[in-house]
């Protein structure tokens, strides 16, 4: 293989310092969310609340500053930089989000898996001998690592694939109405050149422990690759701000929030009260199954979220598609007031950027492209060729924010096909149906619910499944941010 030219090495130090800016920008949004309604005001969610909020108030404000945009009014510079930083990275590669997705789904389907070993006959019969699970020729072949392809995507979408794609998603449809919808697709395929840059120095400059064992993502990309261009000081002291911030969106976004939001679904469902000990016995119940699973690292948690993800999307997803096919008649129009909703708001110019304001931000924080907890997860598959987990890793805003995020979207649009409430109330965030302000997950659920009864049982499954999964997934990004900090005998 030859060397890489000047100019490419260039370019690649422009990427790596573009990244490392939007990772610095970007990873304390995961610390910094933005306020939810408690509707458990004397319990145990509102005196940790207490305890947490004077830091996360004071963080958010510096996380989530604005910059004044002519006509629309202030606009978090996070947002900004995701949004450019993907846009560059789109160009730069050629629109590779669009033109790798059939090599991406290869890949993830194993056809690739045999020529790993290059430069080398491959066997004309392959013994099929299984160690833990995995293949021998197949470890053999794909050289040093801990999951396969598809493991990898699978864990990563599963930290991704969380309440944000239903709760998230209700808000910004009912802030900036239908056409906010459109706003997210686009964010979500820009979002896959962010991604595929990110996975690939993931695995381009991860660890490996004599035992095989892996450790990766931005906290050791920011480290070796600015060392590698004269800037050590300065990756070493991002790589230890993004795994302090990690531990601490590990602890909230990643898994108190998303406990707290399924007890809530829960006991909602089954009509238990607010307050008590319920939610906190829920809670406690996800965090010992999350446990059980975590503790035996990253394989088995593969080997969980290989099943549990394309379980819960699919579940999600025909849910979805009932509910769409039994309002087909409507979804011409619901799609005729998505695109003309982002393009010609009742509010003119200031109401079109408030529009794309509201599906950049909800997407860009739902497949968390430019956070760069993903490459955590990707750093760990066994591949010789870090642009191969890159290629996979398109993949990830795809399902997330055009699939799941879009289904979720249209559905809510279709319930209210015959115009029973009004969009765009940015103050609340929620809609007004029948004198009840309603938003976020209780939107989402009155959406399912209007067509066939019942319904809410199944969404009520979904939440549970993509709670479970995200904890399960930034429980381990914790855990390897925790042993960059304090060494990796502490974390054992």
């Amino acid at each position: 293989m030859s060397s890489p030219t000047l100019g490419t090495k260039h370019r690649m130090r422009f990427f790596l310092i573009l990244l490392a800016v939007i990772l610095f920008c970007n990873c304390g949004t995961a610390v910094a969310q933005e306020e939810q309604p408690n509707p458990d005001p004397a319990g145990l969610d509102q005196t940790i609340d207490g305890l947490f909020k004077p830091i996360a108030d004071t963080w958010g404000g510096i996380v989530f500053f604005t910059v004044p945009v002519p006509v629309a009014g202030p606009l978090p510079f996070v947002l900004v930089l995701l949004v450019a930083g993907a846009a560059f990275f789109t160009i730069a590669f050629g629109f590779i989000n669009l033109r790798l997705i059939p090599m991406a789904i290869a890949v993830v389907s194993g056809k690739y898996d045999e020529i790993e070993k290059e430069g080398q006959d491959l066997p004309t019969a392959v013994e099929v001998n299984e160690v833990d699970g995995d293949l021998v020729d197949t470890i053999r072949d794909e050289g040093e690592g801990e999951v396969s392809h598809f493991q990898a995507l699978a864990t990563a979408v599963s930290g991704t694939v969380g309440l944000g794609n239903i709760a998230g998603v209700a808000v910004a449809v009912a802030t900036g109405g239908p056409g906010a919808t459109f706003w997210m697709i686009v964010c979500g395929f820009l979002g896959m050149s962010t991604k595929f840059v990110e996975c690939t120095l993931g695995v381009k400059y991860r660890d490996i422990d004599s035992n095989g064992t892996v450790h990766g993502g931005p906290m050791y990309y920011l480290r070796k690759g600015l060392a590698e261009m004269g800037m050590g000081p300065l990756g070493k002291v991002l790589g230890v701000l993004f795994a302090i911030f990690c531990v601490g969106g590990s602890f909230g976004g990643g898994n108190a929030f998303q406990s707290n939001q399924a007890a809530q679904q829960i006991k909602s469902l089954l009509g238990l009260p607010d307050g008590g000990s319920s939610g906190t016995l829920i809670g406690l119940v996800m965090a010992v199954l999350v446990g059980i699973v975590i503790i035996g690292g990253i394989k088995r948690i593969a080997k969980v979220t290989e099943r549990i993800v394309p379980f819960m999307a699919f579940v999600y997803f025909a849910a979805a598609l009932v509910i769409i096919v039994i309002n087909f008649a409507n979804v011409p129009w619901a799609i005729e007031q998505i695109v003309s909703g982002a393009f010609t708001p009742a509010a003119g110019l200031g109401g079109l950027i408030g529009v794309m304001i509201q599906g950049f931000q909800r997407a860009a924080f739902s497949n968390e492209a430019g956070a760069g907890s993903a490459a955590i997860a990707h750093s760990a598959v066994k591949t010789k060729y870090p642009a191969s987990e890159g290629i996979v890793a398109l993949l990830e805003p795809f399902i997330d924010t055009v699939v799941i995020c879009t289904m979720t979207a249209l559905v809510i649009v279709l319930f209210n096909a015959d115009g029973a409430f009004a969009w765009g109330d940015v103050q609340s965030k929620e809609v007004l149906i029948d004198g009840a302000r309603i938003g976020g997950v209780d939107l989402t659920s009155a959406a399912f619910d209007s067509v066939l009864p019942g319904f809410r049982y199944v969404l009520t499954i979904a939440i549970i499944l993509f709670a479970f999964s995200t904890m399960i997934s930034w429980s381990y990004y914790g855990l390897q941010s925790w042993k960059y900090l304090f060494g990796r005998s502490l974390g054992r």
